[in-house]
């Protein structure tokens, strides 16, 4: 995973850092700071939605022609286990399915302790890289 990449995106706002990348496993890591908190001072439910997306679109990215195909979120869901003020978030994700279209994974995203933070599954699309092309205006 080219770091580049990451530059002035939603990962690079909230100081996400990419740990492993591979076709079976993406390990991501990212500080809780008040970029991410909501106004209550809590861990922003959405920000654990944004870090499990971002593993499951980099997987699935991992695994499809890199060249000709992009990964594109399709559907997400989040069960948020425990609050969170502050510390360090991991995320990891699996493959619970490799097709041709679509991808699903699971991720696990725990705190500084090993304790569950938020437990998500998310379906990512593989679609054609030209149908992302801008259209002329």
């Amino acid at each position: 995973m080219d770091e580049q990449m990451l530059r002035n995106t939603v990962m690079e706002t909230l100081g996400v850092q990419v740990e492993e990348t591979s076709a079976d496993r993406v390990v991501m890591r990212m500080p809780i700071t008040d970029a991410a908190r909501q106004p209550f001072g809590l861990l922003h439910g959405g920000v654990s939605v944004v870090l499990a997306e971002s593993c499951a679109s980099i997987g699935t990215w991992m695994n499809i022609d890199q060249e000709t195909q992009a990964a594109v979120g399709l559907e997400i869901n989040a069960n948020h286990i425990r609050a969170k003020r502050e510390g360090v978030l991991t995320a990891v994700a699996t493959p619970l399915h490799r097709g041709r279209t679509t991808m699903v994974w699971d991720i696990r995203i725990t705190d500084e302790e090993e304790r569950l933070v938020c437990v998500s599954r998310c379906t990512v699309a593989i679609v054609n890289r030209k149908s992302l092309a801008p259209r002329p205006a």
